[in-house]
């Protein structure tokens, strides 16, 4: 793949495949079959492989990247939802709902390595790749489930807020952040001693993080409130609370531009935040449905996967105007990009023994 070329993944839950775009051209090039009912994806940019969790025939669909086919099925537990990479060790993490256990697969071989008993109704699954430490939301449990990527043991079980079902990291700091939709307030981890170290009330409905690793702020849409709370995390306070349309969902940033995407579902719309006065600069009509979104940094664009009208939209950052709609299968649900960063953390992070902090180089 040519240097800042991209392919956008977007996984359709009604017809059990994965359309696959060309981000130059915004063309369909391929639509490769996948497991029942899929629901989610991740990818690991180095390898260039996709990981498709199939909620109904429990299991993980390895797409290799080079030639968009299916190379493996791996069975996993009962009813995988959310899935993530570790770039670092190449290890998959795949949060099995049904049987409250994560499956771990090892990227070299398309084998489960180990299965780890977690929490009740495990959900979302965040990667630290600086200490190699996983963590899962159980939104039954009330909990989040901390495990070694070392020993594939957990270590740590924590008390958070009701029904965690998201949660996003800050490698630099090493804080997580844990979106309690049940008390419409945030967990704040420290992920040294995995313990529980604020707790930040939100506004109602407290969905997908998104965080800017270099300002630290943490941006949290709020899906009944129709908000999204600005959290700084040297202070964990809420610093801006910004009016969104109706239900915005998850939070992307780029970090280059310091722009925040937020998807309003029923409004149809992405809301663009400036990060540098935490106000909306700009509301872009999409699709129907948005569900969810990606941003591919180097490029400055931003794709939406659209429930409601099975297609894509391809949003200009630099203009915030929708420059493509690519129409894909049945009811997209989630959408990734290869070609975001073919870098490992490692190269694209520099530590420093003296402050004992990490920061971006390139």
């Amino acid at each position: 793949m040519a240097n800042g070329a991209s392919r956008i993944y977007v996984v359709n839950r009604f017809s059990d495949n994965v359309s696959v775009i060309d981000g130059t051209t915004n063309t369909v090039i391929a639509t490769v079959p996948v497991g029942s009912q899929p629901r989610f994806e991740s990818v690991n940019e180095a390898t260039q492989r996709i990981y498709v969790t199939n909620f109904s025939s429990n299991d993980v669909s390895v797409i290799d990247g080079n030639t968009n086919t299916v190379i493996a099925s791996v069975p996993v537990g009962a009813n995988p939802r959310f899935s993530g990479v570790n770039q670092e060790t190449n290890r998959i993490y795949i949060a099995n709902f049904g049987s409250a256990d994560v499956s771990i697969i090892d990227g070299d071989t398309n084998t489960v390595i180990a299965t780890v008993p977690v929490g009740s109704g495990p959900i979302y699954v965040g990667i630290n790749p600086v200490t190699n430490l996983i963590y899962i939301a159980n939104v039954n449990s009330d909990n989040v489930t901390v495990i070694d990527g070392n020993t594939n043991t957990v270590i740590a079980t924590i008390p958070v807020g009701t029904t965690p079902r998201y949660l996003g990291i800050n490698p630099l700091t090493n804080r997580i952040y844990v979106s309690n939709y049940g008390s419409n307030n945030v967990s704040v981890i420290d992920g040294t001693s995995n313990t529980v170290i604020a707790t930040i009330q939100t506004d109602v409905g407290p969905r997908l993080p998104g965080i800017n690793a270099v300002t630290n702020h943490i941006y949290i849409p709020n899906d009944v409130s129709n908000t999204v709370s600005v959290i700084d995390g040297t202070t964990n306070n809420v610093v801006a609370t910004i009016p969104m349309n109706n239900r915005p969902e998850i939070a992307r940033v780029n970090q280059t531009t310091n722009r925040i995407y937020v998807n309003n579902f029923f409004s149809n719309t992405v809301s663009v935040i400036d990060g540098n006065t935490n106000t909306v600069i700009e509301t872009i009509p999409v699709g129907v449905n948005p569900v969810s979104l990606r941003i591919k940094e180097d490029t400055n664009r931003v794709y939406t996967a659209n429930s409601g009208s099975d297609d894509v939209s391809v949003i200009d950052g630099n203009t915030n105007t929708v420059i493509a709609t690519v129409t894909v299968g049945a009811r997209p649900v989630d959408v990734d990009v290869i070609g975001l960063n073919n870098e490992s953390f490692s190269l694209r992070y520099k530590y420093n023994q003296d402050t004992k902090t990490w920061s971006r180089i390139r």
